[in-house]
């Protein structure tokens, strides 16, 4: 869906929103269109202004003032939502409302472990403020980098590595624009004076907070998380199985583990494409300039890299005495058919140290990748969001840049499919199945993983990277996408989270389901001026 604001209608709003914001505020030129008509996917959408609030209260004016034209807002907290429509809105000529410039952090309460952020408050601003103020507090966070949004992955249901790695359940307490122009505050934040707002989050009455994630019903202008109090011990582990056939054997234990309680954070298993992926470099030297990658050439990356067929990483936080007992647990579970590296602080170290010894001497070259593989992950699991991760993005291209950065700004090329499936080997194996077919028919190596967030679904990303520079691969990338999309919908494993160019496939069928969210979007937002088409179906004109 791409219709298109009334040009018209537009530049009158823009008029207003000019009368609402300072000069710097309201930004129409082609240099920032161009910038905001970026896309990891083959197409963008272009807006028809892009809107820099700073406070709540400009915001109700903005909403207010599209009413009033009937114009379409499309609010993004720093537009990075990569692999899934990026700063794009669903229609041509949307006035974006960047909420980048309200960024304070507006309480951390380190007795009761929580903090009440705004929407432009990055992963790497919140982490540093934790860090600098010695709060003895961890944010969870996603591999998405250091500057994307900690509310805007909450809103859109995102997965970090903690055991905070669920974002919709650490979520308590929400400030709402409506479409209006009225403020709503869910929870208890309604009454006067309520002190319990951001530590209980049912509130009294019907939980309205659940409304505005993945939706359009609303702009949360406030957020209040919880945060996770630092550990005594933090022991992080890495399991590998040397065969594809394992995969089933590593799902059902770690199941069991968790069903048990045994692991309490996010685990991500991920293929040998998923750790390569990581590097960003694809070896088009080995492949003669073809992908995807020919079945010896995986072999000798694997013996050269000692990566394996499956990977799986995750922690154990607690007591030393909790923490020695889960990973005597984990080896039981797991027997000898995988092989499992516990590693803290100090053995990083060691490692790292010796690889760097051994690289003097020419030696020592599966050691230092398998470091390199590790520092990444043993990072985001105590919720330190690094930039490496971004590499992933880079993956296809021929000229990637010396190193990691904004996506769009090397030309990356990225469709995220993220199924959910039961958590079992043999769904696993279903999964696993039906994605490598599609991806090696339309000429993309298999690089997936499955996160277990709870204790009964596995969460399961195929990652389509792409060369926007190349004739014919944009259109390639998009057709294995849209094929991946309805094969697990047949299948009934439907995403957890859904791109731009995909809103119309997931309400192919309708439902009540999609009727009630319309209902509900009629009542609230009779015009339909917010992020019109995002998940929920657009009003009849």
């Amino acid at each position: 869906m791409k219709a298109r604001t009334d040009q018209g209608r537009a530049s009158e709003a823009i008029a207003d929103f000019r009368a609402i914001l300072p000069m710097d505020g309201v930004l129409a030129d082609d240099a920032t269109l161009d910038r905001y008509s970026r896309s990891t996917q083959r197409t963008g959408t272009r807006p028809s202004c892009v809107l820099y609030p700073t406070t709540t209260a400009a915001v109700q004016d903005i909403v207010r003032a599209a009413a009033a034209r009937k114009v379409v807002v499309y609010p993004v907290s720093r537009g990075n939502n990569w692999g899934y429509g990026d700063a794009c809105a669903p229609t041509e000529g949307a006035a974006i409302i960047d909420l980048s410039r309200m960024n304070r952090i507006l309480t951390v309460d380190p007795d009761l472990a929580y903090c009440v952020i705004e929407p432009g408050v990055s992963q790497k601003q919140l982490y540093d403020h934790l860090q600098e103020n010695k709060t003895r507090l961890w944010m969870d966070c996603t591999a998405a980098g250091p500057d994307t949004s900690v509310v805007g992955n909450a809103l859109e249901r995102g997965i970090g590595h903690t055991r905070y790695g669920d974002h919709v359940r650490t979520c308590c307490g929400l400030e709402v624009v409506l479409a209006d122009g009225r403020v709503l505050h869910t929870g208890f934040g309604h009454f006067p004076k309520a002190q319990a707002t951001h530590v209980y989050p049912y509130g009294l009455g019907p939980q309205l907070d659940g409304l505005f994630f993945q939706s359009n019903f609303g702009l949360v202008t406030k957020f209040g998380l919880w945060l996770m109090p630092e550990p005594d011990a933090f022991t992080f582990y890495y399991v590998q199985a040397e065969h594809h056939e394992d995969l089933p054997h590593v799902v059902n234990a770690m199941r069991r583990l968790k069903l048990d309680g045994v692991i309490n954070t996010a685990v991500h298993i991920g293929n040998d494409f998923r750790v390569w992926g990581g590097t960003g470099r694809f070896p088009w030297d080995r492949t003669g300039g073809k992908a995807p990658i020919p079945p010896e050439v995986r072999e000798q990356l694997r013996r050269e890299t000692g990566v394996r067929a499956w990977q799986a990483s995750g922690s154990f936080t607690g007591t030393k005495a909790h923490v020695n007992a889960s990973k005597a647990a984990l080896k039981e579970a797991l027997g000898n058919r995988c092989s499992v590296v516990f590693v803290d602080d100090q053995k990083l170290g060691r490692g790292e140290s010796l690889a760097n010894v051994l690289n003097t001497f020419g030696a020592g070259a599966v050691l230092k990748e398998k470091m390199r593989a590790l520092r990444p992950n043993y990072e985001l699991l105590k919720g330190n969001p690094v930039l490496q991760t971004l590499l992933s993005a880079q993956w296809r291209l021929r000229q990637p840049p010396d190193g990691p950065g904004n996506p769009l700004d090397s030309g990356c090329g990225a469709y995220w499919v993220s199924p959910v499936v039961p958590m079992t080997g043999d769904h696993a194996t279903r999964f696993y199945a039906m994605a490598d077919a599609i991806m090696r028919e339309h000429g993309f190596d298999t690089n997936v993983s499955l996160i277990l967030v709870n204790e009964r679904a596995l969460v399961c990303t195929v990652s389509v990277a792409f060369d926007k520079s190349v004739d014919g691969e944009p259109e390639q990338a998009e057709a294995c996408y849209q094929e991946l999309m309805e094969a697990f919908l047949a299948e009934g494993y439907v995403v957890y989270r859904s791109g731009l160019q995909s809103m119309d496939t997931i309400r192919a069928h309708d439902s009540v389901f999609w009727d009630v969210t319309a209902q509900l979007k009629a009542a609230i937002d009779p015009n339909d001026i917010i992020a019109r088409g995002r998940y929920v179906p657009p009003l009849p004109s």
